[in-house]
């Protein structure tokens, strides 16, 4: 669709992912207020001031958990796959450390931040239909 002009479209949504993709500009309400306004990239990285790591892995062992929590303010783990959230993340210091410590990592990546965690952010709420 190309449009002439200065136009506006108001879209109202409870899917993130949807703003997301179609919005040049987005604002969150909360309570029938208008609680942060930009585009998807701004409310991405100026709202959170946390990242997350996650790290798929074998022979994670306790001592390597204890060592992680030591170090970072979020450390959760399930069935191998361990999540680390904090404002610094260093992944090639994360992996080295797991691997020196006998953990085999098998894959491992920076998770980008949703809108839907901007939302919980901001409002501290899940999103409600």
């Amino acid at each position: 669709v190309q449009l002439k002009g200065e136009k506006t479209i108001l879209l109202t949504t409870h899917y993130m992912d949807e703003a997301d993709f179609l919005a040049d500009r987005i604002g969150i309400m909360d309570e029938g207020k208008i609680v942060a306004l930009g585009t998807s990239t701004e409310l991405k990285t100026s709202m959170l001031e946390k990242h997350t790591m996650i790290i798929y892995a074998w022979n994670l062992t306790q001592k390597a958990i204890d060592e992680m929590r030591s170090q970072y303010a979020e450390v959760e783990v399930t069935n191998g796959t361990m999540s680390i959230t904090d404002k610094q993340l260093d992944f090639k210091e994360i992996v080295d450390r797991l691997h020196s410590s006998g953990v085999v990592v098998r894959s491992a990546y920076i998770k980008e931040p949703t809108l839907d965690d901007v939302f919980l952010h901001i409002t501290g709420k899940e999103l409600r239909e």
